[in-house]
């Protein structure tokens, strides 16, 4: 009885194999994102909003403390509209 021929294979280069990019393609799509991150965090800062942010905020203080620039107006409206009609001021 002859032997059954084997198949001799050779063995293929590991970046043949399509499940070894598949693992590594997911690292390296994150440290890219990391860099282009980076990259936009270091190119483009944040803008001050404003240089006197404290002075303005008492300002604003200020403008909430009087009552003819107030925001109970509309506070007064609102109530106003949930108030039901038989209790509402004549």
């Amino acid at each position: 009885m002859p032997a059954s021929p084997t198949l001799e294979t050779t063995p293929e280069p590991w970046w043949k194999f399509g499940h070894v990019w598949l693992v590594i393609a997911g690292p390296v799509i994150v440290i890219i994102a990391g860099f282009v991150t980076l990259w936009l965090a270091v190119s483009r800062p944040d803008p001050v909003v404003a240089e006197d942010y404290y002075r303005q905020g008492i300002e604003i203080n200020k403008t909430l403390e009087n009552p003819e620039k107030s925001l109970a107006p509309a506070m007064k409206g609102r109530n106003h509209a949930a108030t039901p009609v038989q209790d509402q001021p004549r």
